[in-house]
């Protein structure tokens, strides 16, 4: 059996024979889609601009908007289209309010195909120049990865000078990253063989190696394969997935939360709604090209497993046994539903890690697919006894993953979930051990029940309201019911980060505004203020809109959106050097705020804060592992925020060399490893080995000091007052 592999050379005419075909042109007509398709255009232009909360009219305004989330939905990195195509697509910049309008939705399939005859024009390049050049390495030359805000080409020659410095980017890349795997794994071969480190190594460590294509392949070859899919993919979506596309641009001119929602797309929703989506425990984003990793469900498989990150992207995947698939711009729904499988089934995914913006390493993540287990979701807490400066202190501690709860059920009956009831049922045994504080702790909790965070809140104040809700007509404060008995009057903390959104910044902000408690941790949380809520178009066949309806805002009169709840005093984790956040998101809501409720504080513990603050950085700033923890924070935010990279062959290597002395740490070296989640660090590693939360431990034992033991008076809020504010 002849098994001569076929020369490079021979590749881009299999190639070519691929990209002359014109299987791309979709028209809004195809599949008799052209009726109703025009019909959801129109009642998504009647919708938005009554039920959004900032009741602004679809114009010439809001069209450049529209305008530009298209053509940076498609051309995220300003690579394919050049400026003379973005001067034939400009005469619809200021029309598509009047076609939305009229149910015309050409424009959309429109710009998709003249998408496709760039792209395979740029592919057919890419491929013919990976099978015959001869890079030079020794050059001074550069590359931009980050090319969001770059200029488009003017010209395809332009165009194509941008991907031959993106084409030896990625053979560089592959090349050194081949050599680095290889060393390592020979470092890790010779100190088992001394009978070192390599004894207690773990079963995974083959599996979580990483993956730089088939080795059988040269890096050339390997992204030939890579662009050939890559224009598979991309030249061939339905005729729902590019009305998806188009659609959701109008919605997201108005703000990120707002979107529309094709039948599939609803289908999702409601999974994830019901924390079983995916089938591994994760959201899903859609991110250039890729999935991104937007929130790890606690107590699912991928959280359980513990190697994946937030911000970590999805670029293959393979079913049990099979081949891997690369889904690189495959449309979400369509790559969310080969994700999702059978209870028990085994699916690998192939994750570009979030510490390495350039892509040029890969790992491989084999899960078994479950259920989320909600008692893996639930709170957990225990007493840590905390000693410093020779004082003993005993701190209740609880996490809490989401604000969960059952709306349609009542306390005592069968399915009853309560995050509020679990937490107070961990209050009621801390009051029993003597505690003298607890610390709350909100990290990656992403938010949940409303209900549950007023709740949750009335353990610890004794009344008047939590948070006030503002539609387009009214303003609404959700206060503590009347005649609330306060379940703890000791000192008490909150510990965030950017991932803490929603609910967990309601309890976060109105537990410090009442100066019943400080907070601890990333600069700020997520910023996430506003309130959505999902409308039926008609027909199933039209899908559903999901449209943001109102606005948070803390008793003092600060919105949560954008801005967050301020840390008092600053612990920062691996979360704070990334571009997450509301703030970061496009056509974001702004920051507003409104007259602040006549409230009253019930306590004074804001009063500790600079004097804590001054104790923790005379503390932090003598101890060698937050020093280390706080310099690979620093190190891993410089690597996300680099714009170029090096195509020199020696200064490109020492630049990855370097980065994987930051990503590839330790974690018995280092402080705190942010490749797992919260929960899993939880589960898995001891306490001792977060050193924000042993810094948070012992900022609240020194507030326990400088409090001298008291407890909160048994004082009331005049909420009525407070209802004067509106």
């Amino acid at each position: 059996m002849n098994t001569k592999k076929p020369s490079p050379l021979a590749l881009p005419l299999i190639v070519a024979a691929v990209f002359t075909a014109a299987a791309y042109m979709l028209e809004a007509g195809d599949q008799d889609t052209r009726g109703y398709s025009g019909r959801i255009a129109m009642r998504l232009s009647g919708m938005l601009p009554r039920y959004h909360v900032l009741q602004r009219p679809i114009d010439d305004s809001l069209s450049c908007t529209i305008w530009t989330n298209l053509v940076t939905f498609y051309d995220f990195d300003h690579s394919v289209f050049t400026r003379q195509d973005l001067d034939r697509l400009a005469a619809h910049e200021r029309t598509i309010d009047d076609e939305l309008r009229e149910g015309d939705v050409e424009f959309g399939f429109e710009l998709h195909n003249l998408y496709c005859e760039r792209l395979r024009e740029r592919v057919d390049f890419a491929t013919n120049l990976l099978a015959r050049a001869e890079w030079d390495f020794s050059t001074n030359e550069t590359y931009r990865i980050k090319r969001k805000d770059a200029p488009w080409p003017e010209t395809r020659e332009d165009a194509e000078e941008h991907w031959r410095l993106r084409l030896k980017n990625e053979v560089l890349a592959m090349r050194i990253a081949r050599e680095l795997d290889a060393e390592k794994k020979a470092a890790k071969a010779k100190a088992k063989t001394a009978g070192a480190a390599g004894e207690e190594a773990s079963e995974d460590d083959e599996d979580d190696m990483e993956e730089t294509g088939d080795p059988a392949d040269t890096p050339e070859q390997s992204l030939i394969k890579k662009y050939r899919q890559y224009w598979v993919v991309l030249s061939d979506p339905d005729s729902e997935t590019v009305l998806q596309h188009y659609l959701s641009a109008v919605c997201h001119a108005y703000d990120p939360h707002s979107d529309y929602m094709s039948p599939m797309t609803k289908e999702d929703f409601d999974m994830d709604m019901n924390l079983t989506l995916c089938g591994v425990g994760a959201v899903l984003s859609s991110d250039d090209g890729a999935l991104k990793i937007s929130e790890v469900m606690p107590g699912g498989p991928m959280d359980v497993d513990g190697r994946v990150k937030e911000g970590d992207k999805i670029i293959g995947v393979k079913q049990e046994d099979g081949e891997m698939e690369d889904i690189m711009w495959q449309p979400m729904n369509k790559t969310v539903h080969k994700i999702r499988g059978k209870k028990g089934t085994r699916v690998t995914l192939k994750i570009i890690p979030r510490s390495d913006p350039s892509g040029a390493t890969t790992k491989l993540i084999e899960l078994v697919r479950d259920e989320i287990k909600l008692e893996e979701q639930a709170a957990t807490g225990h007493v840590e006894r905390v000693v410093s400066d020779g004082v003993e202190t005993d701190v209740g501690y609880i996490y809490l993953p989401s604000f969960y709860g059952t709306m349609d059920r009542s306390p005592g009956s069968e399915g009853y979930l309560s995050c509020a009831a679990d937490v107070a049922k961990y209050v009621a045994e801390f009051n029993a051990e003597g505690v003298d504080a607890i610390l709350l702790d909100l990290r990656g909790n992403g938010g949940g029940s409303l209900k549950e965070a007023v709740a949750l809140s009335s353990l610890f104040v004794p009344s008047g309201p939590v948070v006030v809700i503002r539609d387009t007509r009214t303003s609404v404060p959700l206060p503590i019911p009347d005649g609330n008995p306060v379940a703890f009057r000791k000192p008490m903390a909150v510990l965030v980060d950017r991932a803490s959104a929603s609910a967990s910044e309601i309890v976060a902000g109105h537990l410090r505004d009442t100066g019943r408690a400080i907070v601890l941790g990333d600069e700020k949380t997520h910023g996430k203020g506003t309130v959505q809520t999902v409308l039926g178009m008609g027909p199933e066949k039209y899908g559903s809109t999901k449209i943001t309806t109102a606005r948070f805002y803390r008793i003092n009169g600060m919105s949560t959106q954008v801005k967050g709840v301020e840390s008092d005093i600053h612990l920062p984790s691996f979360l704070d050097t990334l571009d997450i956040g509301e703030d970061k998101l496009p056509n974001a809501l702004p920051f507003t705020r409104i007259r602040p409720l006549n409230y009253k504080t019930c306590w004074n513990l804001d009063s500790y804060i600079d004097e804590l603050k001054r104790l923790s950085e005379a503390r932090t700033s003598s101890d060698a592992r937050f020093a280390r923890h706080v310099a690979n924070v620093a190190a891993a935010g410089k690597i996300y925020d680099r714009e170029e990279v090096p195509l020199e062959y020696a200064a490109r290597r020492e630049m990855m060399k370097s980065d994987r002395s930051v990503t590839d740490r330790d974690p018995e070296d280092d402080a705190e490893e942010e490749a797992v989640s919260v929960l899993s660090r939880r589960k898995k590693r001891r306490d001792s080995d977060d050193v924000v939360l042993q810094e948070a431990y012992r900022v609240v034992a020194d507030l326990v000091r400088l409090n001298g033991g008291a407890k909160m008076p048994p004082q009331a809020v005049d909420w009525y007052n407070a209802l004067l504010g509106f």
